[in-house]
């Protein structure tokens, strides 16, 4: 088993870290830098792992690093770490916004980096992530990638970096329009002259009953829709109503959006850089 270092002890890395456990990993083969006592104290009483607060020397113990650091402070932590990488370490970054171009100008243009983007959802092992390798990493690597966010929930592997913003778009800022549609419906059941905590419960469970359909069913979600609207009845008065007020471009636009402002980050990002297209 590869050793594994996170460089940053925070909400997603014990999240990934609790998932790995969980999922056969040993809490040997994982250390943590961490420059929060805390945060250091919390992940050794919750997994018996081996905590630091030098990224060097955490980076030098391990075959696969994941940096789990906020955007604002990853130049830094990169550009530190880059000396302690050996000639076979994989960087993981779980990072928005920063291209693979400048983790190639802070770690070395030959490191071998992977690009993750897990959800929130992964908090509970129910995560989405999409991964972006450069053409330095190699199939046993890309497999023990695969294997850690796993852990989480669903992983795939993307073709381009570009398809990482659509994975923003789509599964990174996707909870949140979950989110706004269960808040909209409790309202909503409340005006319609139901009990806070009924509406509130009511629409919980419809969602999750309603994704556990879409995923042990085998059946596409336009099917499933088909399957619970009856020619005339309620459910088609509601969906007619949504096609009426325009829902699929609504989603289309906002999607887009969310697409739009991933790219402009990145732009934005290598502009404040000073790092070339």
């Amino acid at each position: 088993m590869s050793s594994i270092a996170f460089i940053g002890g925070g909400n997603m890395a014990s999240c990934i870290i609790g998932g790995m456990i969980a999922n056969g990993f040993s809490a040997q083969d994982i250390i943590v830098s961490e420059p929060g006592e805390q945060s250091r104290l919390r992940l050794e009483d919750t997994y018996g792992l081996t905590t630091l607060t030098d990224n060097q020397a955490a980076a030098k113990q391990a075959d696969l690093i994941v940096l789990a650091v906020k955007p604002q402070i990853m130049q830094s932590v990169a550009i530190d770490l880059a000396p302690a990488l050996g000639a076979n370490s994989v960087v993981v970054s779980i990072a928005a916004g920063i291209p693979l171009r400048a983790l190639q100008t802070w770690l070395g243009a030959d490191t071998a980096i992977v690009r993750a983007m897990p959800n929130t959802p992964a908090m509970l092992l129910e995560g989405a992530t999409g991964l972006f390798a450069n053409q330095h990493v190699d199939p046993t690597k890309r497999d023990l990638v695969t294997t850690i966010f796993q852990a989480i929930g669903y992983a795939c592997w993307v073709e381009t970096e570009a398809q990482i913003d659509a994975v923003i778009a789509v599964s990174g800022s996707g909870p949140a329009y979950f989110f706004r549609i269960i808040e909209i419906m409790q309202k909503v059941g409340q005006e319609l002259g139901l009990p806070e905590q009924i509406a509130r419960e009511l629409s919980l469970q419809t969602a999750l009953g309603s994704a556990r359909m879409a995923t042990e069913s085998g059946t596409g979600a336009g099917q499933l829709r088909e399957q619970v609207t009856s020619p005339g009845g309620t459910t088609q008065a509601a969906l007619n109503t949504f096609e009426q007020l325009g829902l699929e471009a609504t989603f289309r636009e906002a999607m887009r959006s969310a697409l739009n402002r991933a790219e402009e980050m990145a732009i934005d990002f290598s502009a404040q850089h000073e790092l070339g297209n």
